[in-house]
């Protein structure tokens, strides 16, 4: 979903959107975002119509309307597939995660976290899977799932204490603990 050149109305409609959407305006993101939609629909622009769903997701996801956000994230997602764009893919499918979390559907969002770290992994990126971990203890522990939760807090620590990050690998120790302690 990379950048397009500016000059043309559907173009400047989608960067004011993403402009709007900065500033929290949302009822004005979401109709130059949908403007822009349009506009790229009518021109038949796949890669625009990615971006522009992926913004439109991104002002339902500020409005926490989950279920809207979620179909134009799966438009993103299905444009950015048939495009064989991975990078792209991967920013939409951390996005559903927020919005699986947020309609209490955290199996959901737990599976795609579990191919996020696939994917993280297989890109030999650390700091990713660490964020992906910390974020299923949040949902583990939103879900009342505390154990899975202190396993998720471990699995950081370990990833810390291979690169030496001691201090910071005890920090995620003590959550794991505090945790089990809670339950």
């Amino acid at each position: 979903m990379g950048a397009k050149s500016a000059g043309d109305p559907v173009q400047a409609d989608y960067e004011k959107g993403k402009e709007l959407l900065q500033k929290n305006e949302l009822a004005q993101a979401a109709a130059a975002l949908h403007n822009a939609l349009v506009g790229y629909e009518e021109k038949s622009d796949q890669q625009g119509i990615a971006n522009a769903s992926n913004q439109m997701g991104h002002v339902c996801l500020a409005r926490k309307d989950y279920d809207q956000a979620e179909k134009h994230y799966m438009r993103a997602w299905d444009i950015c597939e048939s495009l064989n764009d991975p990078m792209s893919m991967l920013a939409v499918s951390n996005q559903l995660v927020t919005v699986y979390q947020g309609q209490g559907q955290f199996k959901r969002a737990i599976s795609i976290c579990l191919d996020l770290i696939d994917k993280y992994h297989d890109n030999n990126d650390p700091r990713g899977t660490v964020e992906v971990l910390e974020r299923m203890a949040e949902i583990y522990i939103e879900a009342g799932e505390q154990a899975k939760a202190a396993d998720a807090y471990r699995t950081v620590a370990s990833i810390h204490k291979n690169f030496n990050h001691k201090k910071i690998a005890e920090g995620y120790i003590r959550k794991a603990e505090d945790l089990e302690k809670a339950n």
